[in-house]
């Protein structure tokens, strides 16, 4: 007999539903479901282009950093600007601290928490799962995530004045001065924060960790460190079977993090792996779909060309408000596993070989990035001492009335896109692609299944009203639907809490 079963899983916003035909205790079939439509496509529509640099930093209070980012390279791309140097590195710092601040709370606030759950009780490792991860917050990681993650905050807020919702990159740079005490607050708040991820997250130090080049390498790590927060995790999670859960498309994408200071490509490079190769990142190979997405069906088109119109009839399966986004005509998967594997990092890429893209490399890939990433803010901070006497603007002189530009940058949660058209001087089209509408999209206008969608098929459910595996596949992506959709639709769901 086969079994519907709708579950609301986002932690975070709780607009995200998960719907899944069981038969046998097997997931036969599925569908992602964005239950708010975002709109801010249309709100942007008629208005000035400088309007984006307020507006677009709002459509998420998470990512807000990495929207405003991605605003402001469609802007410089549509003027043909350049930006400075310093002004990029500026950005980048920031956008860095945002990604080290999101990995800490996502894994030890929103992933590990599930492994509180009463179906894990007769586990040997349950009772330091609670201690360690007990919601809401209780648990001794969770709760230092977020204290401690408050610290990464100072990097943003020495330029930005705020965070979230800032308004200080424009196209040409950062309008902020850059000064050696800020360059100090930075850097102190890196070193409380590397001094903490060390000692409690990794039991190591960030020299160790990234000399951790293979997955014998790590397991070795592993028997030496069970009791840190990535120990933990790592230990815990294999046990479930998490490293054979959630495989979806084996097509990554990613358009590469940090850009360069001279705008040339990024600090980690990104690319399409298309079967065994790996090819260079095209913004023109886009193609988004609403065949069943609750807008009107115009067939696939490029962000430049999309309509953003909200429809609800006539009927023809639509069951979403994301739209169902297509690379090459391929589903795709995003996310920082992807971004460090595409940039060759060599423990992501040795997991990879050794058991493909799944939930528990994932979510071991957030513990492992902030290391890598507070040495690439280091870096950025030297350069910006170094190159203290050159500006940080480069001020726009005339900027034209027709024009269109595209900006991409690398989210926590992966490649976020932005497509901009201007027409007599207003903003004509602007489209958001953000990395949850990648990986949650819909089925195409072709009937294949999204990436989440396809990641659950065959996934076995010995207790349907306890979904357990099914959310860790979800919650390893990370889902932030508020970046995807937005204002709530009513229905009857079940509110699926699993712990």
């Amino acid at each position: 007999m086969r079994e519907r079963t709708t579950i609301d899983l986002n932690r975070v916003e709780g607009d995200l539903e998960v719907r899944v035909d069981v038969e046998d205790n097997v997931v036969r079939d599925s569908w992602c479901v964005g239950t708010m439509y975002r709109g801010y496509e249309q709100v942007l529509v008629g208005r000035a282009p400088s309007d984006v640099l307020v507006i677009v930093p709002r459509i998420c209070g998470i990512c807000s950093t990495a929207q405003l980012y991605a605003g402001v390279r469609a802007l410089e791309d549509a003027y043909d600007i350049q930006p400075a140097p310093n002004g990029v590195r500026v950005r980048n710092l920031c956008l860095m601290a945002e990604a080290v601040m999101n990995d800490a709370r996502q894994t030890f606030v929103m992933f590990c928490p599930d492994f509180c759950h009463a179906a894990y009780r007769s586990h040997p490792l349950y009772d330091k799962m609670v201690t360690a991860f007990e919601p809401p917050i209780k648990g001794y990681f969770a709760r230092q995530a977020v204290l401690r993650s408050k610290g990464m905050l100072g990097v943003i807020t020495a330029f930005a004045g705020q965070w979230p919702h800032a308004t200080y990159m424009a196209p040409g740079g950062v309008t902020c001065e850059v000064t050696a005490e800020k360059l100090a607050k930075c850097e102190a708040a890196i070193d409380e924060y590397q001094s903490w991820y060390e000692a409690e997250v990794l039991g190591c130090s960030s020299d160790q960790w990234m000399g951790l080049h293979t997955a014998e390498g790590f397991l070795g790590w592993l028997e030496e460190h069970p009791d840190t927060g990535a120990g933990l995790y790592a230990g815990f999670g294999r046990s479930l079977g998490l490293q054979q859960l959630g495989l979806g498309s084996r097509y990554l994408l990613s358009c590469g993090c940090y850009p360069r200071p001279d705008n040339n490509g990024f600090l980690m490079p990104g690319g399409h792996l298309n079967g065994e190769r790996v090819e260079p990142f095209d913004h023109h190979q886009v193609r988004e779909h609403t065949r069943y997405s609750w807008f009107a069906d115009y067939g696939p088109t490029h962000p430049w060309d999309s309509i953003t119109k909200a429809e609800h009839g006539p009927d023809r399966g639509q069951y979403s408000h994301a739209k169902a986004t297509r690379y090459a005509n391929q589903v795709v998967q995003l996310g920082p596993m992807v971004d460090l594997f595409l940039a060759g990092d060599p423990l992501i890429a040795s997991w990879m070989r050794a058991e493909g893209p799944n939930a528990w490399l994932r979510q071991l890939t957030r513990l492992y990035r902030p290391v890598v990433v507070m040495q690439l803010m280091r870096q950025t901070i030297a350069e910006l001492r170094a190159e203290s006497s050159e500006p940080a603007m480069v001020w726009l002189t005339d900027v034209p009335d027709d024009a269109q530009g595209f900006g991409a940058v690398n989210a926590a949660r992966g490649t976020l896109c932005h497509w901009i058209c201007i027409r007599d001087g207003k903003i004509s089209n602007y489209q958001v692609i953000t990395p949850t509408t990648w990986n949650a999209s819909p089925r195409d206008s072709e009937g294949r299944r999204g990436h989440w969608e396809e990641s659950l098929i065959g996934l076995t459910v010995p207790d349907p009203e306890n979904p357990l595996h099914l959310g860790h596949i979800v919650r390893s992506h990370d889902p932030c639907l508020v970046c995807t959709t937005h204002m709530i639709r009513t229905s009857q769901r079940r509110n699926f809490t699993p712990y």
